[in-house]
């Protein structure tokens, strides 16, 4: 049942936990879930960050359309007590789970102290992009939102990208993460929902190959460099964790690997939201077209 006129609510999240609650929760939420909501027009009294981002400002990356005047940045997920999630009246905490069993960014003792229900929501390679959308917009209906403003713009974004790349001969894409002047991290698209959407529209974006690593293989720049050569559209992790691109200007490998690409920022947390998502998609055919 969705909220509002004090109506009853109950939902049940990624990890089995069943919620429940009366009207409009004070939502606090980690950074990527806030702004998935606010695309739905629930606006988090709270956001927070993951253990990778600043105590005292959080990551431009992470933050989508999320108005931080309406919403207190309480610190990296590890930094927040179960004062302050008392301190800004928050009665619901909304997380993401990679494993379908543990909160990623804010532990569950914290809520828990804080007398707090938390409500986490799977994003891990293991559900499809359209699974991770549906599941925050039947959160987003239960907390009392109405249709999404952007209903339909994910699919029309798809059939762009699609249109783009048909009738074969379209460019390599690679996806990594600089981890500065020694190492890159080259993403496994298989286990990037959004990735693996990209590749079933048609985008060739092949594993990095054999290696460590679930989620990234791991390699020095040269050895990179002759991993994805040929490539000609590379999406570049944006997160403040990640090196800027800028920094790899002078780096040979870097250019090697850039000489005929054309370098797209990419945020592996986008906001698992209809907008968000539709907006990335079309980076990428604008990117495909350009190059």
């Amino acid at each position: 049942m969705t909220t509002g006129g004090g109506q009853d609510w109950e939902f049940t999240d990624d990890r089995g936990r069943t919620l429940r609650g009366t009207g409009a929760p004070r939502v606090a939420a980690y950074l990527r879930a806030g702004a998935a909501l606010r695309e739905y027009g629930i606006r988090p009294v709270a956001v927070y960050g993951s253990g990778h981002d600043a105590a005292d400002a959080p990551d431009p990356a992470k933050t989508g359309d999320l108005d931080l005047a309406e919403a207190v940045y309480l610190g990296g997920g590890a930094a927040v007590d179960a004062a302050r999630l008392r301190e800004v009246g928050a009665d619901l905490v909304v997380d993401v789970t990679y494993d379908g069993k543990t909160s990623y960014a804010l532990p569950e003792e914290t809520a828990r102290a804080a007398g707090v229900q938390l409500a986490a929501l799977g994003v891990s390679g293991d559900s499809s992009l359209g699974e991770i959308l549906g599941r925050f917009a039947a959160l987003a209906g239960v907390l009392g939102a109405g249709p999404h403003p952007a209903s339909g713009e994910q699919a029309l974004a798809e059939e762009e990208l699609r249109g783009a790349v048909a009738g074969g001969g379209a460019p390599r894409a690679v996806a990594l993460s600089p981890a500065g002047p020694e190492q890159v991290h080259l993403a496994r698209p298989g286990t990037w929902p959004e990735l693996r959407r990209l590749a079933e529209l048609g985008l060739p974006l092949p594993d990095p190959g054999p290696g460590p690593g679930v989620n990234w293989l791991t390699l020095d720049w040269d050895r990179a460099a002759d991993a994805v050569a040929g490539a000609r559209l590379v999406l570049a992790d944006c997160r403040a964790n990640a090196v800027p691109v800028a920094e790899l200007a002078d780096l040979p490998a870097w250019q090697r690997l850039t000489r005929d690409a054309r370098v797209l920022p990419w945020n592996p947390e986008l906001p698992p939201a209809p907008g968000a998502s539709a907006a990335f998609i079309r980076s990428v055919t604008a990117a495909l077209r350009a190059v």
